[in-house]
């Protein structure tokens, strides 16, 4: 790896604060970038207390979301603080990024209106709630919402159970990765122009983004997509299976592994069954196919179908824990779990790398408004707008 990472040299104002934002901000600190991530006086970012567990009294979900960065405090309703941020953005910051509550920015003077006729080489990233028109365009929004008002949560879980939600953020992250695919986008069309601009992204667009598929299969169709829990629509069999002492996940994932799984399983016939030789034909009798699947796969342990699985090379894996995962030897083997240099807690790192290495973890983010100096050395030589 060379010795400066991708985005050495580059500044970014970060305007955020929960998840989504500061995801994106840590995946640009992670490439190098100087991250100047702006708080609010006090309590600072909200994360700072979702906890426990917490480590000197911040919570160590503010740590994982906010590595590489240098906080600042500013109270917004204050003009002095506004002038030094906004004169610090003028002097030195190459992206802006914000995604506070709709109409928020506006009243700050710090929106991408307000800056770029001033810095025409800025690129100014919104991250907003459910983008910017439409007839929820100022309502705020959070994880769980999209994830329902989006329509993932009726397709994650079981038919006939209450919805339930994917257990990480997947939204709020989904969205600072968009906001990141965006920027770059934007800054690579900088560097042939000279000119920044304005990337937009939401929520709701993500959650949308993650619907691709159910959304086209609607379209096309006109049935409408349902929770199936493990299983996948479009391909059988593609799940978790019970077996006599835990679970299996196995992945047929194309006419040529069913016919592998089929003798795994004892059933070379299946191979020749009308209702199952073509993956379109298990999709129409999947419930036949996955009941006497399911029968076959409850007679021996995990271990043992791992075991015949992996010899008949049907893909396949045990569901794990995030303990297992943690200490798990691939996971090990990738160094992906990372721990600065005289701190005990560890993250995990970007699933990048460049030229054989991996971004390090380079810093813990410090205490709240530990870099303030930064705005004052170059907020007040550059002035309000």
């Amino acid at each position: 790896m060379t010795t400066a990472l991708p985005l050495t040299g580059l500044t970014i104002v970060e305007l955020g604060h929960s998840v989504a934002a500061p995801y994106a901000g840590s995946i640009l600190a992670q490439l190098g970038a100087r991250v100047v991530k702006v708080e609010q006086p006090g309590a600072g970012d909200p994360t700072r207390d979702w906890g426990p567990p917490y480590h000197c009294g911040t919570a160590v979900v503010f740590d994982a979301l906010n590595r590489d960065k240098q906080p600042v405090a500013v109270d917004f309703k204050d003009e002095g603080d506004r002038d030094r941020l906004r004169g610090f953005i003028m002097a030195e910051a190459d992206v802006v990024i914000q995604n506070l509550r709709p109409g928020s920015i506006e009243r700050t003077g710090l929106s991408d209106r307000d800056l770029l006729p001033h810095r025409p080489s800025l690129v100014y990233c919104n991250l907003s709630a459910f983008g910017r028109g439409g007839p929820l365009a100022s309502k705020p929004g959070y994880d769980p919402l999209m994830q329902a008002y989006g329509g993932l949560m009726s397709i994650n879980g079981e038919e006939g159970r209450p919805p339930v939600r994917v257990g990480t953020s997947i939204i709020d992250m989904g969205a600072g990765m968009w906001s990141v695919i965006g920027i770059l986008a934007a800054l690579g069309e900088r560097q042939r122009t000279g000119l920044g601009g304005v990337v937009d992204t939401s929520l709701y667009e993500t959650a949308l983004a993650w619907m691709t598929l159910p959304i086209a299969t609607y379209l096309a169709s006109g049935d409408v997509p349902r929770a199936l829990g493990s299983a996948a629509p479009q391909i059988v069999p593609y799940q978790i299976f019970a077996t006599q002492d835990g679970y299996l996940m196995v992945a047929a994932g194309n006419d040529g592994l069913f016919d592998r799984l089929a003798h795994a399983l004892g059933r070379p016939e299946w191979c020749d069954d009308e209702r199952y030789s073509a993956n379109g034909r298990r999709v129409v009798n999947r419930e036949p196919l996955v009941d006497e699947i399911s029968a076959i796969m409850a007679r021996a342990s995990t271990a043992a179908w791992i075991e015949r699985l992996e010899a008949a090379g049907v893909p396949n894996a045990r569901p794990q824990s995030v303990d297992a995962v943690a200490c798990d030897p691939q996971t090990l083997a990738l160094e992906i779990i990372q721990q600065a240099a005289g701190d005990d807690r560890r993250f995990v790192g970007l699933p990048l790398r460049f030229d054989l290495a991996r971004p390090p973890l380079r810093a813990m983010p410090p205490t709240l408004g530990a870099h303030d100096a930064l705005l004052a050395a170059t907020g007040q030589a550059a002035g309000a707008i």
